[in-house]
């Protein structure tokens, strides 16, 4: 039986909970999360299975319930950028796809939490925190990834109007790929141009059921790591007005600020990763002999942990900081009821996107070197199918590109330096 990991050579590390950036709740969160994340067995044979079942344990755990505010069965009164980091940290760190499992709770929900009406808050988000519903995302296309404004999949609306003006129904027609719980989603917050000549600006938010007629999403797609993805396609694909989510034509906007909420979450993941790897290189560079002592008795050995652990600490501040921004950043303007407009609080919100762009490309990049050498130090064994390693040499992979491949977080954080 293929289990979802290999023991941990040791718990990850707990004394980053002593950091001002967290509070007594969050260190609540971390240590019941460790033993938990630790005891959990999980064949991943069959990825698709694996995280039906692993959405199930983590719902049945009470661990999704940071995936969605207290109002509709969520553990806190709003999303929490701090706890959702803590979270996928440890789970990544014993299975990235237990991680993945988590973050697309919240991830294909956030739209929800965020802009959806009280009917499709109720409807959606108290599933989402049990388990018993599977979200996903929907914005990328073939040919738009990082390029939202070429989006080509449309949302055109019906003859039919209801006395405010606004369409009776719409009928979606496109594709979508790299999505991820594609083919195992119930439903799907989708993205779609509903005025084609407004850029960014004419794009619109939907919520999709699995069943809608219309919708295929049959396409799976295989990577180099065990991750459900698919093709979604849509042929006339007609959807009631009450799908709809936030107001017509606010969809860019929307999806800018869910994946605000998760981009320092991804961060996370990487640096659960990162620290795992770290813990299996120092295990293995204890117990492996050659030439009449262990691996750790040599100093290139000892100098690049040191640099490994340098690197997993660096990424691990940078990405509190942003969980810690965005969190405080949030209380401040509902405090204040802060007008978007407003310069200081403008100038605000891009200190908190710089702050997400820094810890995302800092954290996927330095996990990547982490695993690199932790697989170097590995030898023979590291490239061995099967190897805690090698399977995070191929999970790492995919951060650096997905929420934002990390060349775009560069110009995010370039031309914020670049402003006066």
């Amino acid at each position: 039986m293929h289990v979802a990991t290999p023991p941990a050579p040791c718990p990850p590390p707990t004394a980053h909970l002593a950091l001002p950036f967290f509070d007594a709740a969050h260190r609540t969160l971390a240590l019941g999360l460790l033993p938990w994340a630790a005891a959990q067995q999980v064949d991943e044979t069959d990825d698709r299975a694996a995280c039906r079942d692993w959405v199930r344990r983590l719902g049945a755990g009470g661990w999704l319930r940071y995936c969605v505010p207290a109002a509709h069965g969520g553990a806190l009164p709003a999303l929490d950028s701090r706890a959702l980091v803590l979270l996928r940290e440890t789970l990544a760190y014993h299975s990235p796809l237990a991680d993945f499992a988590c973050a697309m709770q919240g991830l294909g929900s956030g739209a929800i939490t965020l802009a959806g009406n009280p009917a499709q808050q109720a409807r959606y988000l108290p599933g989402v925190a049990s388990g018993r519903l599977i979200a996903a995302f929907a914005l990328s296309e073939p040919e738009a990834g990082s390029d939202v404004a070429a989006m080509q999949t449309m949302a055109s609306s019906a003859e039919e109007t209801n006395p405010g003006g606004r369409p009776d129904s719409y009928s979606l027609a496109g594709s979508k790929t790299w999505i991820s719980n594609g083919g195992l989603a119930d439903f799907y917050c989708v993205f779609a141009k509903t005025d084609p000549t407004a850029g960014t600006r004419g794009i619109s938010a939907f919520i999709v059921d699995a069943d809608t007629p219309g919708l295929d999403a049959t396409q799976h797609l295989h990577v180099m790591a065990p991750h459900p993805l698919a093709t979604l396609r849509f042929a006339d694909c007609r959807l009631p007005a009450s799908a709809l989510l936030g107001p017509l034509h606010g969809g860019f906007k929307l999806a800018l600020r869910t994946l605000d909420i998760f981009r320092a979450s991804v961060a996370a993941a990487a640096l659960g990763m990162a620290r795992r790897a770290l813990a299996e290189a120092v295990q293995h560079a204890r117990q492996r002999r050659m030439f009449g002592q262990t691996l750790a008795d040599f100093q290139l050995t000892q100098a690049r942990l040191g640099e490994m652990a340098a690197l997993v600490d660096s990424a691990a501040l940078l990405t509190y900081r942003a969980a810690w921004l965005r969190d405080e950043g949030e209380k401040h303007q509902r405090s204040v009821a802060a007008d978007i407009r407003n310069r200081s609080v403008a100038a605000e919100l891009r200190e908190r996107s710089v702050a997400a762009a820094m810890a995302k490309m800092t954290a996927t990049e330095n996990a990547q070197r982490v695993i690199d050498m932790a697989l170097q130090l590995h030898g023979g064994r590291g490239v061995e199918r099967g190897s805690k390693v090698e399977a995070l040499y191929r999970d790492i992979r995919a951060l650096r590109i997905y929420e934002g491949a990390t060349e775009v977080q560069q110009l995010i954080i370039g031309k914020a330096v670049l402003q006066p």
